[in-house]
């Protein structure tokens, strides 16, 4: 199982259990709205970081980016999988 997929489960887990203290949580709490803000402001970081050619806070804010992305996907009831399986259908030899 990858990272991502790891991540994409915890994530889960704390959209059905809504842990306390969670930042996940507080994302799930504040509603869709915040959650793409939060998309919104991490695109314009990796824009900004690539353009700048800062590698190491490029890695960092496509994490970013991709966690909340994760998040949004949660949020609208889509796993990971579910765009994983799109992407290799994609990426797969014709029949």
């Amino acid at each position: 199982m990858s990272f991502i997929s790891k991540l994409d489960t915890l994530i889960h887990k704390r959209f059905d259990e809504m842990p306390e203290g969670s930042y996940t949580t507080q994302l799930f709490q504040s509603g869709l709205d915040r959650i793409l803000k939060k998309i919104g402001e991490e695109a314009g970081e990796v824009i900004i970081a690539a353009k700048n050619q800062d590698i190491s806070e490029l890695k960092n804010e496509a994490a970013d980016l991709i966690f909340h992305l994760l998040v949004t996907l949660r949020a609208r009831g889509i796993s990971f999988k579910d765009v994983e399986r799109i992407l290799e259908d994609r990426h797969s030899p014709a029949s």
